[in-house]
């Protein structure tokens, strides 16, 4: 009868285990550098512009002031995403920290080398990602309704590049 009591007590016990991971391989745009599980911004030097994975939006000064939106200005209409260079910025509203970024990221400006695009991965954990898009040159480009979200001007602070996994 011990024995029984025993085995229902271990019975009620339970045990939880959280676990919090964030993957965000299937919201990244294909012209994305492979390699990343987990991406929050894109810093694209070459035209001083943030792109946010999440919200699927640009960032960029206009007027003196940060702004979002779903596509580039006219001005870039011929930005080629795909071979641009692009810094992974895994913080928050690194456009903040523009200044810091500019310094250290301004030797990419006029990068022509080659960096690994989700399109071009032959990663398996791309598969889905590469299905689900379409392969346009530059697929972010369509024609959204503006969020016309305005950001405050704060260029100071300090923002780090998120690691490559």
């Amino acid at each position: 009868m011990a024995v029984l009591f025993g085995v229902a007590s271990l019975n009620s016990i339970s045990t939880k285990a959280q676990i919090n991971i964030n993957v965000n391989i299937g919201t990244q745009p294909q012209w994305g550098p492979s390699g990343y599980e987990h991406v929050d911004y894109y810093y694209l030097p070459g035209i001083d512009a943030y792109y946010n994975v999440s919200s699927r939006q640009y960032i960029y000064l206009n007027n003196g002031s940060w702004v979002s939106r779903n596509s580039l200005p006219a001005m870039y209409k011929g930005f080629d995403l795909y071979n641009a260079y692009k810094v992974v910025m895994n913080s928050p509203k690194p456009y903040l920290s523009h200044n810091l970024h500019v310094k250290q990221y301004s030797k990419y400006k006029t990068y022509s080398g080659k960096q690994d695009n989700i399109r071009d991965s032959r990663n398996n954990n791309y598969a889905n990602n590469r299905a689900s898009r379409p392969s346009s040159p530059v697929p972010d480009q369509r024609n959204f309704r503006d969020s016309r979200e305005t950001m405050p001007n704060r260029n100071n602070g300090s923002g780090r590049a998120g690691s490559r996994n």
